[in-house]
């Protein structure tokens, strides 16, 4: 080997080795001794809150209800999701959309809850830990008792008289359980994904806050399977409708002067409401629509029979629209108006 191409090598070597020697201090001078042989630090991960849902089963068959009705100081089982150890949680009832107690805290226990014994519509608060969870829907309407009606008249609303109460053969006919208190800002809550409270509100003249009125969950459901229905028939995902509610809940007293009206009339029960959907889309509301309405009835009857009830469809020229009238009451009945 030449003399040239061995000092080559050595010098290589030697920059070699001083590059190595620099890269050693760099690491001691930036890395204190005994940094990185320091075993890793472990952090205690903060225990987790289960969360907590209503259960599919919580919105009724229709999957769109949006509120319960209860008795005052009725227990309940209201459905409800939990991911993970129900112990520990306290529930309350809080007045809707506020953060006024409508009751005491208690123990959650096998999700048996006691409903407050003042009437209102409420939503129920759960808490765990410091941890607060809010069950906005469905809501809870804790109903004034049948019993509380003096005469014809509950805390000043009219409401007249139900043939249970003055009929000689008053044990056949029936009474409502109760009525929902319907202050002006609870006008708007939903029944369900369609309909309003205000929807079941009598169209009198009375004025005055709070009102009452009676509603069976069970016409609601109903309407809302036939809307899924007729969206079904139209292929249709989503569930979009134009529904209006000419008449829902009735007192007797503005019952006895609706023109054509049983005296018996469903609507005093609040399990029946006559309604006009356009079924087509098409932006106006036709005989079609009703009849496309009629057979969507018949349909959800036979798959629920216990949501058996009225049908009605009126499409006089008397009308300003056709419009169908669905109840709950337990029994097929079929005319046309």
């Amino acid at each position: 080997m030449s003399g040239l191409r061995r000092r080559g090598l050595v010098n290589r070597r030697l920059l070699l080795g001083l590059t190595g020697l620099a890269s050693i201090a760099g690491l001691w001078w930036y890395e204190p001794a005994g940094a990185m042989r320091a075993a890793p630090v472990e952090v205690a991960a903060a225990p987790r809150v289960p969360v907590v849902v209503s259960a599919p089963e919580a919105f009724g068959r229709s999957g769109e209800m949006r509120m319960h009705f209860v008795r005052a100081g009725e227990a309940i089982t209201f459905p409800l999701d939990i991911t993970g150890d129900a112990a520990g949680f306290t529930y309350q009832f809080m007045r809707a959309g506020t953060d006024e107690s409508g009751d005491v805290a208690r123990p959650l226990t096998n999700l048996q809850l006691l409903s407050p014994l003042t009437p209102g519509i409420y939503e129920i608060q759960l808490v765990r830990g410091g941890t607060v969870q809010r069950i906005v829907e469905p809501k809870v309407a804790v109903l004034v008792p049948f019993e509380r009606k003096l005469g014809g008249m509950l805390n000043g609303y009219r409401i007249g008289q139900y043939p249970a109460e003055w009929s000689p053969d008053r044990e056949r006919f029936e009474r409502p359980p109760g009525f929902i208190e319907v202050h002006a800002e609870d006008a708007d809550l939903m029944l369900s994904t369609h309909l309003r409270v205000s929807d079941f509100l009598t169209h009198d003249a009375q004025t005055r806050w709070p009102r009452y009125v009676a509603v069976d969950p069970r016409v609601v459901d109903k309407i809302e399977l036939v809307l899924r229905e007729l969206a079904r028939r139209r292929g249709d995902e989503q569930i979009v409708f134009d529904v209006r509610v000419h008449s829902g809940f009735r007192t007797p007293l503005h019952n006895a002067g609706v023109e054509g009206s049983a005296r018996d009339s469903r609507h005093m029960y609040g399990d029946a409401a006559d309604v006009a959907i356009d079924a087509d889309g098409d932006g106006r509301f036709t005989i079609f629509d009703a009849y496309q309405v009629e057979r969507a009835v018949e349909w959800i009857e036979q798959l629920n029979p216990e949501l058996a009830g009225g049908l009605g469809v009126y499409s006089s020229p008397r009308w300003p629209t056709p419009y169908v009238h669905i109840d709950a009451r337990g029994e097929r009945k079929r005319w046309r108006g």
